[in-house]
């Protein structure tokens, strides 16, 4: 063995140790900051510029965009946005420049067939409320900005010079708080690309306004007793969104399943401890009350997908969180299925109007392709081999920086930031008027 191959070989032994390996096939695409945001007033909490990453399409498709929401969780108290603020989360300073591009977002062609030569964009999440404020915190010795309602529109408006003015088709998509923000502004894009053809996609962003197992509504408590950054709950707002609408949700999807369904104060005494960490372990009453929940959110799709005929979704019964951003649960070969279709499949169906797009999963555990965040009895992984950011936002980045609990499973309330006209809260207010306003 001559010394170059000697050399080769202890390098690949030992770069597990000592160096990243970047897959051959990965794409990475850099940072673009948008210099014209502060005549916006649009900036990240900390005041750092926004930012997207672009990676140009070609072909037939250089004049179609995918714009791509990033997750990341909220803040919702003054504690754990000064403390996101000092984080990749909350400011483009602590971002890596380089992001990677995979599932629905990769070039290649045979990973992404619908969507590789699109131009494709991921937006950058710094304003800790699914792009949705517009409003300032200044107490003399700190300053807040929560500016997404305003970071949305300077990223826009630099995109529009750049080719999405002209595009013929469009598609907005986002996972988690990435997905929820796909809601909130799905008609916006439709307003503002008026000769293109629009639709709009929500991964893992269908949080459901449910009650918990002690039969409270934590959340909808949460946000009705205290003032908060975000409107929450998507399922009030289907009737008012009007282009067409892609639902991609795992009906026993982990967030939920840990703050809307089990909350911590929901489950004092950790009856629950087992099941969230190995369905396994769950007993048949605690099965019930999952396909109870899974039936509670396909009765709130169901109702609304009647009345739009160019709705689609995706519900799989896996116990996962975003799936549209990793190449493993978008398309792959051992990727996810109903009915033998891949997502991929699904919404490319979907979006160009090909075939019926409404797949909706046996209860579990009777899908054996599921990629499970959480094990279960027929997978006993804990994470995905290779997974999206997103993936492990909202609780996570919380509970890693040891953030005040209530008790609840949610931050400390932000005192000095109230949603005026929280979506359609206690059925009195349209989700159209929902807006973050800052009060004295």
């Amino acid at each position: 063995m001559n010394i170059i191959a000697v050399t080769v070989l202890v390098i690949l032994l030992n770069c597990g140790s000592f160096c990243i390996c970047v897959p051959p096939q990965q794409l990475l695409v850099n940072m673009t900051v948008v210099r014209n945001a502060t005549a916006l007033g649009a900036f990240c909490l900390d005041g750092s510029l926004p930012a997207y990453h672009l990676h140009r399409g070609f072909g037939a498709g250089v004049r179609n965009w995918i714009l791509q929401f990033e997750g990341g969780g909220w803040c919702n108290d003054l504690k754990s946005c000064l403390e996101r603020a000092n984080t990749r989360r909350g400011s483009t300073k602590y971002m890596n420049k380089l992001a990677t591009f995979s599932g629905i977002l990769s070039n290649n062609a045979s990973l992404n067939p619908d969507f590789y030569n699109w131009n494709r964009v991921k937006l950058r999440y710094c304003d800790g409320a699914s792009f949705g404020g517009d409003a300032m915190f200044k107490n003399g010795t700190s300053i807040l900005y929560f500016r997404g309602q305003k970071i949305w529109e300077a990223i826009i408006q630099d995109l529009l010079p750049k080719g999405l003015g002209h595009a013929r088709q469009a598609l907005l998509s986002g996972c988690s708080a990435g997905g929820l923000s796909s809601f909130l502004h799905c008609d916006g894009l439709a307003k503002m690309l008026p000769n293109a053809t629009v639709k709009c996609l929500s991964d893992a962003g269908f949080f459901l306004d449910e009650k918990d197992v002690s039969l409270k509504y934590t959340m909808r408590s949460f946000y009705a007793k205290l003032v908060t950054l975000q409107c929450f709950f998507p399922q009030h707002a289907l009737k008012f969104i009007t282009p067409p609408f892609f639902i991609l949700n795992a009906a026993y999807d982990v967030f939920q399943f840990n703050h809307i369904l089990v909350p911590p104060s929901a489950d004092l005494l950790g009856q629950w401890k087992g099941c969230k960490n190995n369905t396994a372990q769950c007993n048949e009453k605690q099965i019930d009350t999952l396909q109870g929940f899974r039936q509670n959110m396909l009765l709130a799709l169901r109702s609304f997908s009647k009345n739009f005929s160019q709705w689609g979704m995706f519900i799989n019964s896996c116990f996962a969180h975003c799936q549209s951003e990793s190449q493993e649960t978008w398309l792959a070969v051992n990727s996810p299925r109903i009915h033998d279709v891949t997502i991929a499949k699904a919404v490319g169906d979907w979006y160009f109007n090909r075939n019926g797009t409404n797949e909706i999963d046996c209860p579990f555990p009777c899908d054996t392709t599921c990629h499970n965040l959480i094990p279960t009895a027929l997978d006993d992984r804990r994470f995905l081999s290779s997974i999206s950011e997103s993936d492990l936002d909202g609780c996570e980045d919380c509970l890693a920086r040891k953030h005040k609990d209530n008790k609840s499973g949610i931050n400390q309330p932000m005192h000095g930031l109230m949603v005026v006209g929280f979506a359609l809260f206690l059925d009195r207010i349209t989700f159209r008027d929902c807006y973050v306003s800052l009060i004295s």
